[in-house]
């Protein structure tokens, strides 16, 4: 059945006006008034915004990590998304190394196989550069749509890939229209850190912030930057936490190269105090980037609203306090990384972007989904609402009030790092390509429902004005 929403406010992240949507067939097939009601379900979106659907471009779910495996799998972890406002999500396919690439893109699909409830894609890791891998990329872009490549600078004898890795591929990616993604931290040095902290006994969550400090991000992202400018590629640094590290990008941007950067909601609305709290709750808070001091909140923030940093992502990889975390009771190596962060990603944007009036609304949609989906070959597919585009719409309450816990969150872990957080703002119901999965604050959706995405090459959908935006400078 076709659908109208009608008398809400249309956000994208150019444009704020009144006007009602049609849907049909699972996209936008009209935008104005005066539509036919009569063989159609009519929404009242009154004293609403009509958001795109918000576009999540990291998450981790149900993967391997520390001896054990990230809470929350494609069904949980999309049923969570839905309800916070996401339509689409990106995943990371982890490989091994001598086996073919496309065993972990088989890997991930079986996980996610008959399982999200909202559309998602998948970034693809490179551990490691040869000739064979060389020879696998094209095929992996033509037949999956994998059009980006993710490579670890940190994490030394699991995932860290060497310079040589690093700079190959982005010359690879250069190529072929991929982008590069790195998780910049110094990784020679964080092990040199760690194991002097355990042999001097400091074994607690807070000296897993005191061993990755800042300056190694910085260093790492810096490093990266200048590689990408040497392979004249392009490069995306995700979950950025600190101003050493939004310096770097922002100098490479101001030298015109392709370089852009995600931060997460952890980073902006929570700090290092957080790994000091007793009873070892600290280990609640142990991930990679670990939080920073509470004046990098304000760096980050404002990075945003300049653009010097373009995308918000979860870094969704959630472990349960009891039983996971507590791996690491008496050694913090051994805490699994990451925590339950899909579910508010949005709310917090809103709640302290734009409602504190740190971002504009406008913005807020670019930075929780259209650059996104500009970056990773999504757009116009996603990430706008346009006649043509899919019907991935969220409409979204700016007066509701709500207190993040964990009695209340979808996310299978048994905690919540936000909790008793105040927001303003919530999302009432979802659509994924014009069927709901969130209707009036339930989910209604179905398992499976989600869509495996394609995604276009890297440039194709960056507009005029963006590319512009990069190579100004260089004059």
């Amino acid at each position: 059945m076709n659908k109208i929403i009608q008398n809400g406010t249309i956000v994208t992240a150019t444009d704020t006006y009144k006007a009602d949507i049609l849907i049909q067939d699972g996209k936008i097939a009209g935008i104005g008034k005066a539509f036919d009601h009569s063989e159609a379900e009519v929404i009242n979106a009154e004293g609403k915004y009509i958001f795109p659907g918000g576009i999540d471009p990291h998450t981790h779910l149900e993967m391997p990590f520390g001896g054990t495996v990230s809470k929350d799998d494609f069904e949980s972890g999309t049923i969570a998304a839905a309800y916070g406002g996401t339509t689409t999500l990106i995943d990371f396919c982890l490989t091994n190394k001598g086996e073919p690439l496309q065993k972990a893109i088989d890997t991930w699909h079986e996980k996610s196989k008959d399982k999200a409830v909202i559309d998602y894609s998948f970034h693809l890791m490179i551990g490691e550069i040869n000739q064979d891998v060389l020879s696998q990329l094209p095929q992996v872009m033509e037949q999956e749509g994998i059009t980006s490549f993710k490579v670890f600078m940190a994490y030394k004898n699991v995932f860290q890939a060497d310079d040589e890795t690093l700079f190959r591929t982005l010359i690879a990616a250069k190529e072929l229209g991929a982008l590069v993604m790195v998780h910049a931290e110094n990784g020679d040095v964080i092990e040199y850190l760690t194991e002097k902290a355990l042999e001097e006994g400091k074994t607690d969550p807070i000296y897993h912030a005191l061993t990755r400090p800042p300056e190694l991000e910085g260093e790492a992202t810096g490093r990266a930057a200048k590689l990408t400018g040497l392979a004249d590629s392009q490069l995306y640094v995700v979950h950025v936490s600190c101003s050493e590290a939004v310096e770097q990008i922002s100098a490479a941007r101001s030298k015109g190269l392709n370089v852009w950067g995600e931060t997460c909601p952890q980073y902006l609305v929570l700090d290092q105090t957080y790994l000091e709290r007793p009873h070892f709750e600290g280990a609640k808070y142990v991930w990679s980037p670990p939080l920073r001091e509470k004046w990098h909140q304000d760096v980050l923030w404002n990075a945003l609203k300049s653009g010097q940093l373009q995308t918000l992502g979860s870094d969704q990889c959630s472990f349960d306090f009891q039983g996971q975390k507590d791996l690491g009771k008496d050694d913090f190596t051994k805490i699994p990384n990451g925590g339950p962060i899909i579910e508010d990603r949005v709310s917090i944007l809103f709640s302290e972007g734009v409602d504190k009036g740190r971002i504009s609304l406008n913005q807020f949609v670019d930075i929780m989904s259209t650059r996104s989906a500009k970056l990773f070959g999504l757009y116009p597919q996603k990430g706008t609402i346009a006649v043509g585009s899919d019907a991935d719409v969220v409409i979204f309450d700016p007066d509701a009030e709500r207190v993040i816990s964990a009695q209340t969150h979808h996310m299978a872990a048994d905690y919540n790092p936000f909790e008793g957080m105040k927001m303003k703002g919530e999302p009432v119901s979802v659509l994924s390509r014009g069927d709901y999965v969130i209707k009036d604050k339930q989910f209604v959706g179905k398992l499976g429902s989600g869509k495996y995405v394609k995604r276009a090459k890297y440039g194709n959908l960056l507009s005029n004005e963006e590319s512009e935006e990069l190579q100004s400078s260089k004059s």
